[in-house]
């Protein structure tokens, strides 16, 4: 059953419990099918988001940073003058889990109006 981003959106992190496991190669796939520009590369799923200026790029990134802090699931983002790679990944997991595509289609969302 494929999610939708909807169905991403409607949901939350949860703590990943010593042992889960990452997700396999085919969840990534169909779960990145439901997100917008992501890809997947070494272990994390990206985007590279660009703006107008530096302050379109930091208000952008203050917005992932409530995102972040409420879901309690923190990207690495790279920024600069026009824009942000956001990169997520589940480190207590070595890999992906849910809570990184429930994060990017949160983040994904800021910029959908």
């Amino acid at each position: 059953m494929t999610q939708t981003k909807s169905d991403l959106l409607s949901k939350h992190c949860q703590p990943c419990k010593p042992g889960t496991p990452a997700l396999h190669a085919d969840e990534v796939a169909r779960l990145l099918k439901s997100l917008n520009g992501w890809a997947y590369a070494d272990g994390v799923i990206q985007r590279e988001f660009k703006f107008k200026n530096f302050y379109e790029t930091m208000a952008f990134v203050n917005a992932v940073a409530f995102i972040a802090n409420k879901e309690d699931h923190h990207p690495d983002m790279e920024v600069g003058y026009n824009k942000c790679l956001v990169k997520f990944s589940t480190h207590s997991v070595g890999g992906l889990s849910q809570n990184d595509f429930i994060c990017a289609a949160k983040v994904d969302q800021l910029l959908e109006s």
